[in-house]
């Protein structure tokens, strides 16, 4: 081939790039589930020319040979070329705004995400894919903006209803209220809501984002044969050594409308080797991360003397204490526990007896068990430190700016 062919071949495929990018300009897409081998990973697409990349990659089954109209959902294959990758479900949610639902393997949704990307598509964080989709609508304010995102890190169902609530009605609507009807209202009667919405975002962030709890207590209580009866499966070593839980151990399951992160953590006891010393260190780190502490005493021996150190770590937190291995001769004198340990219930985790009422017990204490979900909460952090300063406003006038700041300030991405 000489200079000219290879030249004017070289102009040829710029021209094909150009025009590709030039067809999809401005289409964008991004992962929208979390990370992992799911039942169903959806993929957002979004963009004026987002339906005639679809097209490009997108061929209906026999049945659904319809166009994909707002509201419609069709049945059929991602191709690349004549290689099938997936079938898939794609639905139009809105204007120039497509989902394809496609199976949950990584693998299968990296290469609908390359395909994408072959044809023009910028590839962006789903954070980002909803901004731009949001930014689009009418009357979003930034309550709003800030709960759709928090939709992205909903750790259970009940949670996602709590934030989905947000958005037309919940904070969103109750801001929109004060702000509107700020002549009216008297500012101590705003303050007052905020309280109760700020003590109701502490329950609702639990439910929302996850519960981490810490199982501590002296070796050889049954901390570990606790965690694996909540968890129902064997992830803890558990032996009758003293002490032999030398590190932290975690592990993730549903109580209730909690999705919980048990840590196992080392025994707490004076006699200390380095190695142990080190873990212990580790085991008040948790502690202090810690949503609420199960604080683990054998209930067949007397009370031995309790850490004042640990005592004091645990002090203003949630803390239920757990009496185990009640399937042996009862010792423990309830009575002499601390004021922070007061709060008991009865197990065996060898027997799996008492862990039902020590589940509802948990529930209650995290004030979950019970909580109205359609209530009005904070989802972000930005929400509560507005919720506060409002609460400590001195004027009317002061407290019109902080909700109207609530309600507009631009969100940061």
């Amino acid at each position: 081939m000489d200079s000219k062919s290879k030249t004017s071949n070289k102009q040829r495929l710029s021209a094909v790039a150009s025009a590709k990018a030039e067809a999809t300009s401005n289409v964008i897409a991004a992962v929208m589930t979390g990370k992992g081998a799911g039942a169903i990973s959806t993929i957002g697409v979004f963009g004026k020319k987002a339906e005639t990349v679809i097209q490009k990659i997108f061929i209906p089954s026999k049945n659904n040979q319809s166009q994909l109209k707002t509201g419609r959902v069709l049945l059929g294959t991602i191709n690349d070329g004549s290689e099938i990758i997936d079938q898939v479900t794609i639905g139009c949610e809105a204007n120039n705004c497509y989902a394809i639902n496609c199976h949950g393997n990584p693998l299968i949704v990296e290469m609908i995400m390359q395909l994408l990307s072959q044809n023009g598509v910028k590839l962006i964080t789903a954070k980002e894919l909803l901004i731009k989709t949001f930014c689009q609508q009418e009357n979003l304010n930034t309550i709003k903006l800030e709960s759709k995102l928090a939709q992205l890190k909903a750790a259970t169902i009940e949670g996602t209803k709590i934030i989905a609530n947000q958005v037309d009605f919940g904070l969103a609507k109750t801001a929109a209220s004060w702000l509107e009807n700020i002549n009216d209202l008297q500012l101590d009667e705003i303050k007052t809501e905020c309280e109760k919405i700020l003590k109701a975002t502490q329950t609702a962030k639990l439910i929302m984002y996850g519960c981490k709890i810490a199982i501590v207590g002296q070796p050889n209580t049954g901390k570990s044969t606790l965690l694996n009866c909540l968890c129902g499966r064997q992830k803890a070593i558990v032996t009758n050594v003293r002490g032999t839980t030398r590190d932290w151990i975690s592990a993730t399951c549903k109580i209730g409308s909690l999705s919980v992160e048990l840590f196992d953590t080392a025994g707490l006891d004076e006699k200390l080797s380095v190695l142990e010393e080190a873990a212990q260190k580790e085991t008040v780190n948790i502690l202090r991360q810690a949503d609420l502490v199960l604080f683990v005493l054998d209930g067949s021996e007397s009370i031995e003397k309790i850490d004042k150190k640990i005592l004091d770590e645990i002090s203003g937190k949630l803390v239920l204490t757990v009496l185990n291995k009640s399937d042996l001769k009862f010792q423990l004198e309830i009575g002499k526990l601390p004021p922070v340990l007061n709060n008991t219930v009865k197990i065996s985790a060898k027997l799996d007896t008492g862990i039902d009422e020590l589940r509802e017990k948990i529930l209650k204490l995290a004030g979950t068990d019970n909580f109205d979900l359609r209530q009005a909460v904070c989802t972000t952090t930005r929400q509560e430190n507005l919720l506060i300063r409002l609460t400590n406003a001195k004027s009317k006038d002061i407290g019109g700016a902080i909700i109207t700041e609530l309600l507009n300030a631009p969100l940061s991405v």
